[in-house]
């Protein structure tokens, strides 16, 4: 158990967006520890009478999506998402976004093993709200998000949680695909690198599943969710690119927060037309609630780069050894250079006219 406790501090700590508070350590290392004792092996839950039909079927599927991650997705094959936990509470962790009154940039919480991320996670909703609080009171915009599933990179076996195993199957699938491929890369202190590439190997991942396994009537509902964030994601970055254009400009405070009120007010406009090309979908309304700075900044972290991923795939043909190998090759380079070679490997060749 000291050896667990020691890996847990190298390992989780840090996956959170760990700090020197020992307080936090600590609810980090017993929140993986209780998430490592609450699993069973997949196999054994369905072998199980007690195991509900619905919950069995669930399981089956997400076995088979472990076994296509790794055959077909060429993602790591090993022990993870081989488990299943029930953990009895919504969401696995609760994740604090933040970023000052007039930046679009997140604040970073940085530690040795994995750098800096731009976020901060707990095992507990509390906990959370708690730090929020105290951002909030030093005049920071915050932002407190449920989090069905992370990864340890490889350190554990991480589990199928009970936190998303009732997720459409096409949800399902991009979780695992997700979460897998963070074990294939991983660089310190550039979280918008390592997400937009796990964000685009899970779209690329649930396409081939459902070629594969699914039927016309997933296939839409994926599209559909697909559409959905693409249209998200690019209203956020929009407006956060709004803003950032808006913090560069040299006026006073007292007309930068009327510009600010009213920028946010023109995105909860643009979302409610969204919505209703949307058919009234509402699944998206809690971020929309007094969204701030740290909302956008939130979105940035995870999707921004994803269009240049997308690109690569496509250069590749989509060969995904290929495209991990490159990027990979990226993942080597320092932030800005890497930052600039993706966006140069993507660039359509220059051709001299005829």
């Amino acid at each position: 158990m000291l050896r667990l406790l020691f890996i847990c501090i190298a390992a989780m700590a840090p996956l959170l967006a760990g700090c020197s508070n020992f307080g936090y350590y600590m609810q980090s290392i017993d929140g993986q520890i209780k998430v490592l004792r609450a699993r069973q092996p997949i196999a054994s839950v369905i072998a199980d009478p007690a195991t509900p039909p619905v919950l069995k079927n669930k399981l089956e599927r997400a076995l088979a999506m472990r076994d296509f991650a790794s055959r077909e997705l060429r993602l790591p094959d090993n022990l993870s998402y081989r488990s299943y936990a029930d953990l009895q509470r919504p969401f696995v962790v609760w994740s604090v976004f933040a970023a000052a009154e007039f930046s679009v940039e997140p604040q970073q919480w940085c530690f040795l093993v994995v750098g800096c991320v731009g976020y901060r996670g707990y095992f507990t909703q509390s906990g959370a709200e708690a730090l929020a609080r105290e951002l909030r009171s030093e005049g920071l915009d915050v932002f407190v998000s449920g989090v069905p599933a992370y990864s340890t990179l490889g350190w554990f076996d991480d589990p199928v949680l009970s936190t998303f195993i009732n997720y459409p199957e096409h949800e399902l699938s991009r979780l695992i695909f997700h979460e897998l491929a963070h074990q294939v890369v991983y660089v310190k202190n550039d979280s918008e690198f390592n997400e937009s590439f796990a964000a685009t190997v899970e779209a690329e991942g649930v396409r081939r599943w459902i070629a594969r396994n699914g039927d016309d009537r997933m296939r839409a509902n994926f599209e559909r969710a697909q559409q959905r964030r693409a249209q998200f994601r690019g209203l956020v970055l929009n407006y956060r690119e709004r803003l950032a254009v808006l913090y560069r400009l040299p006026i006073a405070p007292e007309e930068m927060r009327v510009r600010k009120t009213q920028a946010f007010s023109d995105m909860q406009r643009d979302y409610e037309l969204l919505k209703l090309q949307w058919g009234g979908f509402a699944g998206l309304d809690r971020f929309f609630n007094n969204a701030g700075n740290a909302h956008l900044a939130s979105v940035a972290i995870y999707h921004a780069l994803v269009p240049q991923f997308q690109q690569l795939i496509a250069k590749h043909n989509g060969d995904l050894a290929a495209f991990y190998a490159e990027v990979k090759e990226l993942a080597a380079l320092g932030k800005e250079e890497r930052k600039s070679r993706l966006a140069a490997a993507v660039a359509p060749a220059h051709k001299e006219p005829l």
